[in-house]
This record gives structure tokens, C-alpha cells and sequence, in this order.
């Protein structure tokens, strides 16, 4: 779970992206790093509170059930799923612009075989697909660790052929802020997306066979791990190039390395983006379909796509979540060049519609469990409800500065109007869809009870249709991954 959390945030917007975020704010992007990081730290701690008090199946999109109702569950369940359905795409296509430096063969074609691969990745059985994201994550590690060390001993002076410490390129070039302060705000915006993907352990948890102690080991120890990654790596960078440096257009990780005087240092970390394309774009494939599963669970996805493997696999869930990537194959192949950025500008904003409906949704639940059954929440947010609200303020602040920050408001709007095609749609499923909308949330099997769940976290009673969660919460057999003590 641990290699899980960093494999699904550590990408190509560290390796690739972050250095439009230095040419941005400057040295002080060290800043933005750590501020986004702060917001996403504690949101997950957020979260990881409900986890373990409230070990429910659908995660996120439960809590938003159990706080605001069966509409708030719909909506962020499926435009999580949207999110990470366009994400399986945009990395496909990705990872296709890497390989045609390699291999001479279409676009599409590569996008294609990069799809298929992790497709059977995830297909398989969870064993599989989490042994194959571990692998991912380690190369990645290892590359970040070495990258620190190699360029820190550099900008400290202590590597040979270095010419003394770097430090004075924190200041020497127009000083530490040269942007000025609203340019390094304006850079977390970008850096707050970076972080995406840490979420995915509360999804995993429900696969693994020590949930709540697997959660509240990462949020409390892999985050900070993962902060120490982004918040390390661009102060070594600043440290070794200067912040106006046009080489950082390129990969700051490539620039370092190259000053530093690393052989094929570009080569090696075109292999490493590669692996982290495919990193994300694995987890990417897990996450929307667990979600979609859950949301099937629920009633709010049509019930064929409730069908397992014998591995406990949800295949239908897996493949529908590829349609998606498939089509913008298709469309690579008729407009070639154009796929990548118009999906990466549709899914906008929505990683920030979660987290707001993550805080939201625990000042309630939390609130609930601690008048009601104090003693399940042993994984505690700091300073309830204080903190909780700083870190909503936080966001909320984030997106006004996206809608006032031209470059970013085609997200903001992207993602209020996929917000509003979802409400739309709960609407189409409460009037004319064949099963009542549920207010209780899904159990997981030999861990909680629905109804339980809803009485101490919900509104006062485990009011919807009575089978919500209880013979739904065991389709298949089990959760996906229970059916084979393999997986």
C-alpha cells in the first residue's frame, strides 16, 4: 500500500512539469511544494480518520453519502471515475510520445500497446496488479534518492568537479520570490495536482488484508515521505540550475543530472518517465474501476458491471474504464498531436472538487462519530475541527485562484461543468432508475456492517432502501480481491 500511495503521485509532474512551476515562482517554488503538500497532507489525514472509524467500500464517495446524502455519493463517485478514465488516456497517449522517440511506429499504435499492457496488468488479479506498481515505485524511489544525493553533494560543493555551494542561486538571480508572492501562489495551484493520487490507498485498503493498520501507516508515514520527495528534489534543483535557466523547459531532473556530468543521464530519465507514465496510468486503471464497482455496488452504474472473475476481479469494471483510452487512441490516430492536451485540460479541476468534498464530508462524519462512538476513532485528525476548516479554506482559496488566473480557468470551468452533467445525471437515475438511491453505505465484509456504519456516522439512522450495502455489499462473494486467497 505504501509503494501504492507514492507510484500513483509520483509522476511525470515532478520529473517533466516542475519545471515550468520554478520558471513560475522561482526558488520559491520550494514553497509552493511545500504548501500544496500541507493541503494534501492533511486532507489525507482527513480522510484516513474516516477510513479507520468508518471502513466503508466505496471510500470518498461513501463519506459523501453519509454526510450530505445519496446525491453528493453519486456525483463525486462519478466524476472520480471520469477523472482517472481520462487520466488511463492522456497517460496512454503519453507514454506513446515516449516510445516513438524508440520505436519507429504510429502514435495510436503505441498508445495502444501501452493500453493493452496494463489492461492485462490489472485484468489478471490484484496480486498482480499491485506487485507490478511496486516495481514501478521502487525505480522510481531509487531514481529520486540517487538524484538527491548525486545533486545535493553537488550544490553543497562536495562532489567533484562541483565550484562550490550552489545556495547562492536561491537568491543571487533576482532574489528568492523574484515574481513576486502572488506568482508563488499562483504555482500551487499547478503543484497542488502534482499530489494527485495519494488517495488511492483508501481504495486499496479495502483489497488488503490489514486495512486500517496499512491506511494509517501511509498517511502518516508515506506522506510525509512523499512531500520530502517533491519538496527536496526542487530545492536541489534551484540549488544547481538557476531558476531562468531555459534548459529547465526540458526535465529540471535531466538538467541537473547533466550538469552534474552523469553519463546518458537524458536517456536514463526518458526510461524513468516511461516507467512512471506507466505507473500512473496502472493505478489509474485500478482506481476507476474500483470506483465504478462501488458505484454499481450502490445502485447508481448499471448491475452488469458487477461481474468478478474467479480472482475477484472486476473485468467489466476494468474494461469499461478503458473505453475512454481507446477512443483517444482513435482520435490520436485522426489528429495526431492534439488528443494529449485536450483531455489533460478536461478533467480540470475535479482532483480539487475531491479533496473540498473530502474535508466537508469528515467535519460531518467526524463530528457524528465523536458524539456518537468516540472510541472507533483511533486514527484522529489534529485540531478537529479546526485544521479542517484551514485546510477547506485552503482549497477553496485555490479555486478562486484558478478562476482568476486566465491560464487556468478553461480547468475550473471544465470541471464545474462535468460537476453539473453528474448532478444531472443522479437526477435521470433518482426519477426513472429501477432501484431506490441509497443512503446507507457499503460494508465491507467481516470488517463493518452497513447498517452499523450508518448508525453512528449517518443521519441518525440507515434510512434508504433497506438492502443498501447488505446483500449488495456482497456481490460476487466479497469485495473485489476476496475471492482468491491469492490476491
Amino acid at each position: 500500500m505504501a509503494l501504492i500511495a507514492i507510484g500513483g503521485s509520483v509522476g511525470a509532474g515532478l520529473f517533466i512539469g516542475s519545471g515550468a512551476v520554478i520558471q513560475t515562482a522561482g526558488p520559491a517554488a520550494v514553497l509552493s511544494y511545500a504548501l500544496a503538500g500541507a493541503l494534501v497532507f492533511f486532507t489525507l489525514r482527513a480522510l484516513g480518520e474516516m477510513v479507520v472509524a468508518v471502513p466503508a467500500g466505496g471510500s470518498f464517495s461513501d463519506y459523501a453519502r453519509l454526510a450530505f446524502g445519496p446525491r453528493a455519493g453519486f456525483t463525486i463517485g462519478w466524476v472520480y471515475w471520469w477523472m482517472y478514465a481520462v487520466l488511463v488516456a492522456a497517460e496512454s497517449v503519453a507514454g506513446a510520445a515516449i516510445l516513438g522517440q524508440w520505436v519507429a511506429a504510429p502514435g495510436w499504435a503505441l498508445a495502444l500497446a501501452v493500453l493493452l499492457s496494463m489492461t492485462v496488468a490489472n485484468v489478471v488479479s490484484v496480486r498482480v496488479f499491485a506487485e507490478t506498481e511496486s516495481l514501478f515505485s521502487m525505480v522510481k524511489v531509487a531514481t529520486i534518492v540517487a538524484f538527491l544525493l548525486v545533486g545535493g553533494l553537488w550544490a553543497l560543493g562536495l562532489w567533484h568537479g562541483s565550484e562550490g555551494s550552489g545556495l547562492a542561486n536561491l537568491w543571487q538571480v533576482g532574489g528568492f520570490a523574484p515574481n513576486g508572492w502572488i506568482a508563488v501562489l499562483g504555482a500551487t495551484v499547478v503543484v497542488l495536482f502534482a499530489f494527485g493520487g495519494v488517495e488511492i490507498i483508501t481504495i486499496a485498503a479495502g483489497e488488503s488484508e490489514e486495512p486500517e493498520r496499512g491506511v494509517a501507516s501511509a498517511v502518516t508515514n508515506v506522506l510525509w515521505r512523499i512531500g520530502l520527495f517533491y519538496v527536496a528534489s526542487i530545492l536541489v534543483v534551484v540549488m544547481v540550475v538557476p531558476w531562468n535557466s531555459t534548459e529547465l523547459d526540458r526535465s529540471p531532473f535531466v538538467v541537473v543530472m547533466e550538469t552534474v556530468g552523469v553519463p546518458g543521464a537524458a536517456l536514463i530519465m526518458e526510461i524513468v518517465v516511461f516507467i512512471a507514465v506507466l505507473s500512473v496510468l496502472n493505478a489509474a486503471m485500478y482506481t476507476s474501476s474500483r470506483m465504478l464497482f462501488a458505484l454499481t455496488r450502490q445502485g447508481d452504474a448499471p448491475r452488469v458491471l458487477l461481474g468478478t472473475n474467479r480472482r475477484g476481479v472486476p473485468v467489466r469494471a476494468i474494461l469499461l474504464g478503458t473505453v475512454v483510452g481507446y477512443a483517444a487512441v482513435v482520435a490520436d490516430f485522426l489528429w495526431p498531436g492534439r488528443v494529449f492536451p485536450f483531455l489533460v485540460a478536461s478533467i480540470g479541476a475535479i482532483l480539487l472538487v475531491l479533496f473540498v468534498t473530502i474535508c466537508a464530508s469528515q467535519l460531518v462524519v467526524g463530528a457524528r462519530l465523536r458524539r456518537r462512538a468516540p472510541e472507533r476513532v483511533t486514527l484522529r485528525m489534529w485540531g478537529f475541527p479546526y485544521l479542517t476548516w484551514v485546510v477547506l479554506v485552503g482549497l477553496v482559496a485555490i479555486a478562486v485562484a484558478m478562476a482568476t488566473i486566465p491560464e487556468h480557468r478553461q480547468s475550473l470551468w471544465a470541471t464545474l461543468a462535468s460537476v453539473a452533467v453528474a448532478l444531472v445525471a443522479f437526477e435521470v437515475r433518482r426519477r426513472w432508475g429501477r432501484r431506490p438511491v441509497s443512503r446507507v453505505v457499503l460494508g465491507v465484509p467481516g470488517r463493518a456492517d452497513p447498517e452499523e456504519l450508518a448508525r453512528v456516522a449517518g443521519r441518525g439512522g440507515a434510512r434508504g432502501r433497506s438492502g443498501a450495502g447488505g446483500a449488495d455489499a456482497g456481490v460476487g462473494g466479497a469485495r473485489p480481491g476476496s475471492q482468491g486467497s491469492g490476491d
